[in-house]
């Protein structure tokens, strides 16, 4: 009888423990030995996507886009799953310092692929693809412009004073039930453009009710905020860059959806 071939192993770089293949940490020191993500693919100088043997996986694939947009290197989830960071992750970019040492995680669960943002610093950003509802505290991309989006409720009746005497005041359309803030690096608000029913207002870096002249990664018109009956919501009217919306809690992901997670734009390639 043939003897039964010894399973292949190595050794812990930390300590020299010998670990198993499918092995993801050391059993004694706790190291990374190794991985739930392959690396499909990386553009050559020629422009040639390379792809390599395993780019037979069925696992969700995540493409990383250079600065034209192009794919740069392709990630295949070998397990569904994988965490994205500038430290010990399973798909690492050490030298980005706007990403968290552990920024955010994707997981496939019941043929859905989801995205966590885990505390990151700069938070986890999904570009939208159709008008998206805005909710009290939501955070918007812009360009380069962060917009948080509150919700101010209804104002109640003015008092009276004693010798009823009314106040002067600027005229508006109607009551701001809503504001757009824009948000310094530190989280303080630099500038605000109060929301009322039935107003819908643009953003961009030529034209519209919000103007970023000083903004170059914003297009002309870029964005709009829309008034629809009790809801607002945001829209890309055809920008270069895209809006991005801030996840809160866990977003679901589609093939073709884009995230920005860093400095980094990740794009879904296959579910």
């Amino acid at each position: 009888m043939a003897p039964t071939p010894a399973v292949a192993q190595a050794a812990c770089a930390g300590c020299g423990t010998d670990y198993e293949p499918g092995d993801l940490f050391c059993a004694r020191c706790g190291n990374r030995v190794g991985s739930r993500v392959s690396v499909e693919g990386t553009i050559e100088p020629t422009g040639t996507l390379l792809f390599t043997a395993r780019g037979v996986s069925m696992g969700p694939k995540l493409a990383l886009l250079d600065d034209q947009g192009e794919i740069a290197t392709v990630f295949t989830l070998e397990r569904g799953e994988a965490v994205i960071g500038r430290g010990d992750a399973d798909i690492r970019f050490g030298d980005d310092s706007f990403m968290s040492p552990l920024h955010a995680r994707v997981e496939m669960r019941e043929g859905t692929l989801w995205l966590r943002d885990l505390g990151s610093r700069n938070l986890s950003w999904v570009f939208i693809d159709e008008p998206t509802r805005l909710a009290d505290g939501d955070m918007m991309l812009i360009g380069s412009q962060v917009l948080r989006f509150r919700r101010l409720g209804f104002p109640g009746p003015y008092s009276s004073d004693a010798d009823a005497t009314r106040r002067m005041g600027s005229l508006t359309p109607s009551a701001d039930v809503a504001v757009l803030e824009q948000l310094r690096p530190d989280g303080s608000v630099r500038d605000m453009l109060h929301l009322s029913p039935g107003r819908s207002i643009v953003a961009g870096r030529e034209s519209g009710d919000w103007l970023f002249s000083y903004d170059q990664t914003m297009s002309g018109r870029h964005a709009e905020v829309r008034s629809e009956d009790s809801e607002f919501f945001v829209h890309d009217v055809g920008s270069r860059n895209g809006v991005a919306v801030a996840v809160r809690g866990e977003k679901t992901l589609k093939a073709g959806q884009r995230v920005l997670l860093g400095d980094q734009i990740l794009r879904v390639e296959s579910m």
